[in-house]
């Protein structure tokens, strides 16, 4: 069947997995957006998209939440 999906939809999208990937290696806003070439503003709306996706109020309970879940390791 055509556009049959393969298993479930992943919670991240994979910018948003590299960029808590970063956080949870206590890199700052500015170092994570160096890193992936882009500003720190996306970086920013990357980290509130996943928090508002848990229902969580902040980055260290979205860690915690994403870690729980499976999501991410650290």
């Amino acid at each position: 069947m055509k556009g049959a999906e393969y298993g479930p939809k992943p919670l991240l999208t994979k910018r948003e997995r590299e960029v808590f990937e970063l956080l949870v290696q206590d890199k700052t806003t500015k170092e994570i957006a160096q890193q992936l070439f882009i500003s720190e503003k996306t970086v920013r709306n990357h980290i509130s998209n996943t928090m508002q996706k848990l229902g969580v109020k902040g980055r260290s309970q979205a860690v915690i939440e994403l870690v729980r879940l499976g999501e991410l390791e650290i």
